[in-house]
């Protein structure tokens, strides 16, 4: 008989057109389950039995699989394959064997809870969301397995996105007087630039213009270019580096077998020198891009000359940026009390050259 358990309830596999189906009888009674199976049997014998979306027979493991396998491996970049699968790991744990038109909004919504519950941030599960949503979307445009879309119905988790930690001066002294020889020209190039973790390990001689002081920048997402300014000191760090090039390749920074620095020891030599120079709850992150744009801000930088230097998709991105430091709103309301001089000024001259004229 082609009954089987699946938790609580049974299932029944038949085939139908040559291939094999299987569905859930919706009980966990087997008399019933058999009834129900027998039903069926009858029904494709009569041909008054329809099949379903192939989504009624299809785990949530399956799709993800093959989401990864035909989507993410093929349209993303390794990282950001990677970093699926990692967010899938997740999903397939509490969704696994689940069919999908088993997966409903109350099913999410209890996967939130259970994340919350292990420590996930809320950024974090609304990654996890995100993908599969995403997955959703492609078994319902491409792959025809389902009709409707169950995240989309499922609220994300409110998100904090103030930035409220960069390095100040001292702390930047500090950190590198605590790092590594190889790790400081990075480091203080990222302060200098804003570049990502990423654009830094990859950057190429191919992309620095010494005479111009410039560095130019690929953008993987959408194969664009983007041209930046250089400090000196950024000019600084480019032109001691060119000094140590390597003949194996054309990477700006190296490792001592002249290949990229995996990330990963990056990160490793960083967090040691946090340690070691005391500062506490400092990222990769904020040490270098947050700190880029906080200080651009401080320094009274507009806001859109930020987002251009930091290569932000919008400027909601880098409003952000602007509460660290008050002070820099200062030139801007200090207009009153000049405005209000020149008037003062303004009446007052008037009102002497009118006494002088009566006089």
């Amino acid at each position: 008989m082609g009954l089987y358990h699946r938790g609580q309830t049974w299932w029944m596999q038949f085939t139908y057109k040559g291939r094999q189906v299987r569905k859930s009888t919706g009980t966990s009674n087997k008399k019933l389950a058999e009834k129900i199976y027998h039903k069926v049997l009858g029904e494709i014998a009569e041909r008054r039995w329809f099949e379903r979306l192939p989504g009624e027979e299809k785990t949530f493991t399956e799709m993800i699989a093959k989401y990864l396998k035909e989507h993410s491996v093929r349209n993303k970049a390794p990282k950001s394959h990677d970093r699926d699968r990692q967010l899938a790991n997740h999903l397939t744990r509490f969704f696994g064997d689940s069919i999908l038109t088993e997966v409903t909004p109350r099913s999410i919504s209890e996967y939130k809870v259970k994340r919350r519950d292990e420590g996930a941030s809320p950024r974090t599960i609304n990654y996890e969301l995100a993908l599969m949503s995403h997955a959703f979307n492609i078994a319902i445009k491409e792959w025809e397995w389902l009709k409707d879309n169950p995240v989309r119905k499922v609220s994300r988790e409110k998100v904090n996105n103030i930035i409220e930690r960069w390095m100040t001066y001292e702390e930047e002294q500090k950190l590198l007087n605590a790092s590594i020889e190889w790790l400081r020209p990075i480091l203080i190039l990222g302060i200098e630039t804003g570049l990502r973790q990423d654009e830094l390990l990859n950057l190429k001689w191919s992309g620095v213009d010494l005479f111009r002081k410039t560095l130019t920048i690929l953008e993987q997402k959408n194969e664009g270019k983007d041209t930046l300014p250089l400090s000196e000191k950024a000019m600084e760090i480019l032109k001691a580096r060119a000094k140590v090039r390597s003949i194996n390749n054309d990477l700006v920074f190296f490792n001592g077998n002249g290949n990229r620095i995996d990330a990963r020891d990056l990160l490793r030599a960083f967090y040691s020198a946090t340690k070691k120079a005391k500062i506490e709850n400092l990222r990769w992150h904020d040490a270098t891009r947050h700190t880029f744009a906080t200080r651009l801000v401080q320094g009274g930088v507009d806001i859109y000359t930020v987002q251009k230097l930091g290569r932000w998709k919008n400027i909601s991105m880098v409003m952000r940026y602007a509460h660290h430091y008050p002070e820099s709103l200062r030139a801007g309301i200090e207009v009153l009390d000049k405005v209000r001089e020149k008037v003062s000024t303004n009446l007052a001259q008037s009102n002497e050259k009118g006494v002088n004229q009566n006089g």
